[in-house]
């Protein structure tokens, strides 16, 4: 039996991209450990068909958290074994490709992101040096590379002339959300994801006096606390305009989605991660069959074109504020024409056909001797 180790920073109870891709490889017969970072504030871990591991550091951000965490890992690392070892951005690639390179063994690279310009490093030039050091060190050195979307394919081979292949963040289609009600505009605006710089959670919160209805969020984040006290002095949360509901498990956060009447897909362009960007908020959405207010980034902007789910706006408070009151109480027919077109999509866009690309990708690092005489 093949056995994967993966590695990444987050909290595995809420990492819903990996639960996927684990939880496929772990079907398909892969023996599969997902190692992650514990949290203060992390759960018991949850059940799933692979397992898990977490790493507990004194750090919890900054440069001495990603040393320590990377120093842990390695030592761990080194006590186990597998067939081929997996990281999921910079952040753990170096101790993972010492690690393959030790055993002489596949290295994989999963790029959940542009990490080289995600915000918090876009707005550092020596944090983004020694991080781009990293990526040109690690990326021509991966057997195997992949990313979310097309368009940050394109920008790590242009960058690294290499191929990277596309496995997409979609959601698993289920009999649940087949059979439930569909949404109406009776429902609040839910934003799930992180609470960081970026989001357009300030433009959101700013628009919200002006909208005619509530607003629910689904996560935490580095800016908890200011969009918190954003929210207060803006009267929002005194009159229940707007509720923060902090971290939600992926099954609780599935039963919020699906109760929700509109969701809310905003990016603010800083740096090339974000504007190329394709979140699994994106699909979560679509896959309830909820209309959504969206950035008009490429990759969005291409679906929405092929399958006209959501509503398009610029990031400013009083074009948030418009679109809002239009889907929930002036455009009942645009409305439902945007739930039908979701639920067209959720048959095509869905994880049970992603996966199959997947489990491609990963049969592809053994190859059988007949693929090898076919190659030369």
């Amino acid at each position: 039996m093949r056995s994967l180790l993966f590695a990444v920073t987050t909290d595995l109870n809420y990492d819903q991209r990996m639960q996927r891709i684990c939880g496929s490889l772990a079907r398909q017969g892969y023996h599969v450990t997902l190692v992650g970072r514990a949290w203060p504030q992390s759960e018991p871990l949850q059940p799933q068909p692979y397992q898990q591991h977490r790493l507990r550091c004194w750090f919890t951000k900054g440069k001495l958290f990603y040393l320590e965490f990377s120093v842990r890992l390695l030592l761990y690392l080194l006590r186990q074994r597998a067939s081929a070892w997996c990281a999921i951005d910079l952040d753990t690639a170096l101790p993972v490709w010492l690690r393959a390179r030790l055993g002489r063994q596949p290295f994989v690279y999963d790029a959940h992101e542009l990490f080289t310009e995600v915000p918090e490093v876009v707005s550092r030039p020596m944090v983004q040096r020694a991080w781009r050091w990293v990526e040109g060190f690690v990326v021509p050195r991966a057997t195997l590379a992949y990313t979310v979307g097309p368009a940050l394919a394109g920008v790590f081979e242009a960058r690294y002339g290499r191929p990277f292949a596309v496995i997409r963040n979609i959601s698993q289609l289920t009999t649940v959300e087949t059979e439930t009600p569909l949404p109406t505009p009776a429902g609040y605006i839910l934003y799930q994801g992180t609470l960081n710089v970026g989001r357009g959670l300030e433009a959101l919160l700013d628009a919200m006096p002006h909208v005619q209805g509530r607003l629910v969020l689904c996560g935490e984040g580095d800016l908890s606390a200011e969009l918190r006290a954003r929210a207060e002095r803006l009267g929002l949360l005194a009159s229940g305009k707007v509720e923060f509901r902090g971290y939600v498990l992926p099954h609780e956060l599935r039963a919020v989605t699906r109760a929700a009447a509109v969701g809310i897909m905003l990016l603010e362009k800083q740096g090339l991660s974000y504007y190329y960007s394709l979140a699994n908020k994106f699909f979560d959405y679509l896959h309830a069959g909820v209309p959504q207010v969206l950035v008009d980034f490429p990759e969005y902007r291409a679906l929405n074109d092929v399958y006209d789910v959501a509503e398009v706006v610029a990031l400013a408070p009083a074009a948030i504020a418009h679109a809002l009151n239009q889907l929930l109480h002036h455009a009942p027919g645009r409305y439902q024409q945007l739930v039908q077109n979701c639920l067209r999509a959720r048959e095509v866009l869905n994880w049970q056909h992603e996966e199959q690309r997947l489990l491609q990708l990963y049969a592809g690092l053994w190859p059988t001797p007949e693929a090898q005489l076919a190659r030369g």
